[in-house]
């Protein structure tokens, strides 16, 4: 029998393993069997990975960046999903069984979203209306929101990743992405590549994990601040009802007509 990948969360810039110690199984839909081992998160990882990048975005290097140094930090890494397009295709296809054709130019693909958010990083501009008192002045200021938590269904991953945090992170935000457990892999070789890209600790995070406690607890974390989610509508319901704890904003994209 072939020994499974092991795979492991990324939080606050380490690799780690769930708390408990348990696993579940990845499986190729190709050939049905399972060929990864994917760790399943704790409620205490899920906070540890919110705190985390809460203290990203309150203090530290992320938090004094400014937009330019933000702006190459994504271009760093759009630069890297250029260069490990095909490696991050190959997983891609043995995790969720899209073809190869499709995957392998994918992260290339991609990778002009975040170099379009690179650029953008220093282009935030707030519109200020007139007021009719002459002895105030006004101005518009745009602040990053805080924790930004993203969670992605297993069909598009890469895509929906791309859209979801660069312009996350572009503002200043923090992240913490629940991969699918459906297929967990390319998520956490797409964490590789922001570890490379050398964003500081906590910036970027990603825990993987079922509904229960893995998305609650993110989707309900009093730190959370906005929750991006990509999905069916039965999970929709849940998290509304888990945003309720936190008042997150929340946003949802509920099905596609392609």
């Amino acid at each position: 029998m072939t020994a499974l990948q092991q795979y492991q969360m990324f939080i606050d810039g380490k690799w780690t393993g769930a708390g408990n110690g348990r696993t579940f199984q990845s499986h190729n839909p190709t050939t049905g069997e399972a060929w990864a081992e994917i760790p399943e998160a704790t409620a205490d990882d899920v906070d540890r990975a919110v705190c985390a990048a809460h203290r990203a975005f309150t203090s530290g290097e992320w938090a004094n960046a400014l937009p330019t140094a933000r702006g190459r930090y994504l271009r760093k890494l759009a630069d890297l999903l250029a260069q490990k397009s095909e490696e991050l295709g190959r997983t891609e296809t043995v995790d969720t069984g899209k073809m190869l054709k499709e995957t392998r130019w994918q992260a290339k693909y991609i990778a002009e979203f975040f170099h379009f958010y690179a650029g953008a990083a220093d282009k935030v501009m707030g519109s200020t209306l007139p007021i009719d008192k002459p002895d105030m002045w006004t101005m518009t200021i745009r602040e990053p929101l805080g924790v930004v938590a993203a969670i992605v269904p297993w069909n598009s991953q890469l895509f929906l990743v791309a859209v979801k945090i660069g312009p996350a992170l572009a503002a200043g935000n923090t992240v913490v992405l629940k991969a699918s457990e459906h297929a967990s892999a390319p998520m956490l070789e797409f964490a590789k590549l922001v570890e490379e890209a050398g964003f500081p600790p906590g910036v970027f995070n990603v825990v993987t994990g079922h509904g229960e406690p893995c998305g609650r607890v993110l989707t309900s974390h009093p730190l959370v601040q906005r929750i991006s989610f990509t999905g069916g509508p039965e999970s929709a319901r849940h998290i509304l009802r888990n945003s309720a704890e936190n008042f997150a904003q929340v946003s949802l994209e509920l099905g596609g007509k392609s």
